[in-house]
């Protein structure tokens, strides 16, 4: 059961349709682009506040078949007016001018409780945005509100739903409403695909953006580690946590990078993101495939025949687009898998202890073990699957542990210098290419996800930048590839993304869910 459905879905629904006052001119937002609206806006056909207006009546109209949104911001049109006002006067702020956006609800946005999906932070109204919030809204942009995620960013238990939680309810694919969304920025991925916003952010410690994107039909980017900062955001690991842009297309996705990026003091991981920040939308050219060698990673098992096929089809066009693909056959992961949870158990208690102490006095589970304990106590947290991975993590001896340090030290290298970085150098390659991951499998609350191929590894574990664009269909359920590379080189892969999306037109939208309840 949707718990915010039943404490306070129809406020959800009063604050949108509050927030609508009277009649207003109909502008149809079904998948249009943020260059699309922006031009719109610039050239006067329509206002941010009637955008904003079409987007909370759509999520009013489809959410309740997706459970992709758990709140709309209060303050959502009083954000989209102060934006026609900046407009009028001639004092835009920036590209994003008056676009609403969505946020992953394990990010801090003002006025909005952060939950990460846990009813143990539904009072968690955090005193300030979160940095990447502030860069968005200095941007121009509308924060319009928060999707659902897969509960504390998928990592409660090993034996979890993807797009589960007990404030959301679970996000469902708007490709079939039977199958995942993946996760476990579930709902950023549904309400992009659908269009309940011009675009939304995600964040990602493995796999979280690009699985959602890829399983959704649409653009997902995680961006290098330290070039968005994380202060703000509920931790998994500091060594992989980062934010990332999903949208419908790569020029967008390039325009919602740009607004994020950039150095933070209170994150020392992007010291040197104002080096690298720059304007991704200059990367984009259709012709950027041309000439380029690119490495396709055929040790990645796994996958199904009809995603392979899609696969090869894709490899045929980026041989006609003037590719000179190099077959990378074998790569020997050891025990990165193990030594990767070990980093990621480790900092989880400690980042997480981090985040809640300075939370508001409201939120009364105040560590990882008053989480577990509050979990216990409520039916409703541990309806589906347990919490194995708390108990885990709380049973972890520090950052100073001998095990945990051999374990970072020994993934970090052998993902990125003697993984990815290793790889580009002897194949001569300039990114690295694989099926991100197969379409998505019929949600079971009970057994949990289905164990499913995946490119992420590698670029999660090394921090390196992942892009992920639509690949094809099997069986009408999306699919996406993977475009991999070194640290910073998001602008090139956008670009190359942006070029296979140029000759492949391969992205097609879900129809609209019928409007009710799944559940």
């Amino acid at each position: 059961m949707n718990y915010l459905r039943t404490l306070s879905w129809s406020g959800l629904l009063t604050i949108g349709l509050a927030a609508c006052p009277g009649p207003h001119t109909p502008y149809l937002v079904k998948d249009l682009s943020i260059d699309d609206i922006a031009k719109d806006l610039a050239e006067g056909r329509t206002v941010s506040e009637t955008i904003t207006q079409s987007y909370i009546e759509r999520i009013n109209d489809l959410n309740p078949s997706l459970n992709a949104i758990i709140a709309i911001a209060p303050d959502a049109i009083d954000q989209a007016r102060a934006s026609d006002v900046r407009r009028k006067e001639g004092k835009s702020l920036g590209p994003l001018e008056g676009i609403p956006i969505l946020l992953k609800d394990n990010i801090d946005a003002i006025g909005m409780p952060t939950t990460a999906g846990s009813l143990a932070l539904a009072n968690n109204y955090p005193r300030q945005d979160a940095p990447l919030v502030r860069n968005l809204k200095n941007a121009g942009a509308v924060i319009l509100g928060k999707t659902n995620l897969s509960e504390w960013a998928n990592f409660r238990s090993s034996d979890s739903s993807s797009g589960w939680s007990a404030v959301g309810g679970i996000s469902r694919n708007p490709h079939d409403l039977t199958r995942t969304a993946c996760g476990s920025s579930s709902g950023s991925g549904v309400a992009t695909a659908v269009s309940l916003a011009a675009a939304t952010v995600g964040t990602e410690t493995d796999g979280s953006v690009t699985c959602p994107a890829s399983i959704n039909g649409i653009v997902g980017l995680k961006p290098t580690v330290g070039l968005i900062s994380r202060s703000g955001i509920i931790p998994i690991s500091a060594s992989q946590d980062t934010a990332g842009a999903m949208a419908r297309t790569v020029e967008d996705t390039a325009a919602l990078l740009t607004a994020m990026a950039g150095s933070d003091p209170s994150d020392l991981a992007t010291v040197t993101a104002d080096t690298h920040r720059t304007d991704y939308k200059k990367f984009l050219d259709a012709n950027a495939l041309n000439g380029v060698r690119i490495g396709v990673l055929r040790f990645l098992n796994g996958y199904s025949t009809q995603t392979l096929a899609v696969f090869e089809t894709a490899l045929q066009t980026l041989v006609a687009q003037g590719v000179e693909l190099v077959e990378i056959k074998n790569f020997n992961f050891g025990q990165m898998g193990d030594d990767e949870l070990t980093v990621l158990l480790t900092e989880f208690k400690v980042g997480l202890n981090t985040y809640l102490a300075d939370t508001p006095p409201r939120v009364t589970a105040r560590t990882l073990t008053e989480i577990i304990t509050f979990n216990l106590s409520e039916p409703r947290e541990l309806a589906w699957f347990g919490q194995n991975l708390f108990e885990e993590s709380e049973a972890t001896k520090g950052l100073k542990d001998t095990d945990y340090i051999r374990a970072r030290e020994t993934t970090k290298q052998s993902a990125g210098p003697d993984g990815i970085d290793r790889l580009l150098y002897e194949y001569n390659t300039i990114a690295l290419i694989a099926p991100t991951t197969d379409p998505a499998w019929v949600i079971d609350p009970k057994n949990g996800d289905i164990s499913s191929p995946s490119a992420t590894r590698l670029p999660a574990v090394s921090g390196y930048p992942h892009l992920t664009v639509p690949m094809g269909f099997v069986d009408n359920l999306p699919i996406g590839l993977s475009f991999m590379g070194p640290a910073w080189s998001e602008g090139r892969l956008l670009a190359l993304g942006y070029a296979f999306e140029q000759a492949t037109s391969a992205r097609r939208a879900p129809p609209d869910p019928p409007q009710g309840d799944t559940e």
